[in-house]
């Protein structure tokens, strides 16, 4: 796959960049097109014929697909594009963040906030204790933070998750009576055993 980027220029660069890219080229003023960088990797500046444009780089809330096609009916994808290169005016002020705040159509504005969920407050102390405690586990040792009280607990938990995990035994299945024959009750079923003659 390619490696491609958005380029977002005002309306009077983009005038000049078309001019540039048209079959005409030879008649445009600005022969010449560049784009630096600095050592930081996310600012620098954008130069068309003689002029210099800030620019920064950054990243876009979310991944995009670009395609292309060369019969106007079947699209083959050709990257997944991560990143903006926003070209500002020579006095608008220098954004501080490192990611856009919106996508690239309007139903993508404000993203972050209106169509992802929002990342957990964790404390980074809790995540490295539950991370050692896991580590501890996994190689057969313990937790070693238990309080008293919880210990206390655990131990009645213990005792409770492995009774439940036993299955009870199963309640002896009652006959129902048969309507109509009146039942013995609390007389043992006849059978044709020696010892239960009652012919005689």
């Amino acid at each position: 796959m390619d490696e491609q980027f958005i380029l977002r220029v005002p309306p009077s660069v983009a005038e000049r960049i078309d001019r540039l890219l048209s079959e005409n080229a030879s008649l445009s003023e600005d022969k010449s097109l560049d784009l630096v960088f600095s050592e930081d990797g996310r600012t620098g500046t954008f130069v068309i014929g003689n002029d210099r444009f800030p620019a920064s780089l950054f990243d876009l809330p979310c991944v995009v697909e670009s395609y292309k096609t060369y019969d106007d009916s079947a699209l083959v994808k050709t990257a997944d594009v991560g990143q903006m290169i926003l070209v500002r005016e020579s006095g608008d002020a220098s954004p501080d963040v490192v990611e856009y705040r919106h996508g690239l159509t309007p139903p993508m504005r404000d993203a972050r906030k209106r169509r992802f969920r929002r990342e957990p407050d964790l404390n980074p102390e809790f995540v490295q204790r539950v991370e050692k405690d896991l580590v501890n586990i996994m190689s057969g040792g313990t937790v070693e933070n238990l309080d008293a009280e919880v210990n206390g607990q655990g131990e009645a938990g213990d005792d409770n998750a492995r009774n439940s995990n036993k299955k009870a035994p199963p309640a002896p299945a009652t006959k129902a009576e048969a309507p109509g024959t009146g039942g013995n009750a609390g007389e043992p079923d006849g059978t044709d055993s020696d010892d239960s003659d009652e012919s005689m």
